[in-house]
């Protein structure tokens, strides 16, 4: 099981913030989507919470496949929008612009970061100590 932070609450300008705080491997992705769901959907419309949990489940697969096995998230809503970062420990990622284009229909793999691009507003951090992805998707 997903090993939780949260879901916690801290308080930012007077206004209580619940952000979901998850650490998670491969044993866990199955959960880590399940938490996500039901954390978005208290927080937003049905057609956002799909694309959350996309965006989410995308990223937290390339974080246990490329990123040493591990990763962590942390989910929030912001400024009528769901931000989210995926950060993993591994070598980083030899391309930051991967996922720009979409991937030849024999290819096994690479989808993942074109579908979160498509989503959400991406941000890659990457060097060799570990790779961190934020995205933003407004409601």
């Amino acid at each position: 099981m997903a090993r939780a932070q949260g879901p916690s609450l801290r308080v930012a300008h007077g206004v209580r913030e619940q952000r979901l705080d998850l650490r998670f491997s491969a044993d866990d992705l199955l959960a880590v989507r399940g938490g996500v769901e039901a954390y978005a959907s208290e927080l937003g419309p049905r057609e956002l919470v799909e694309d959350v949990v996309l965006v989410v489940y995308e990223l937290a697969t390339n974080a246990v496949r490329h990123g040493g096995g591990y990763g962590r998230l942390n989910l929030w809503r912001e400024n009528n929008r769901f931000v989210l970062r995926v950060s993993d420990d591994g070598p980083g990622l030899a391309d930051p612009q991967a996922g720009m284009e979409p991937p030849g229909p024999n290819m096994s793999g690479g989808r993942g970061l074109w579908i979160a691009r498509r989503l959400s507003a991406l941000n890659i951090d990457t060097g060799p100590c570990g790779t961190t992805v934020t995205a933003a998707m407004p409601s």
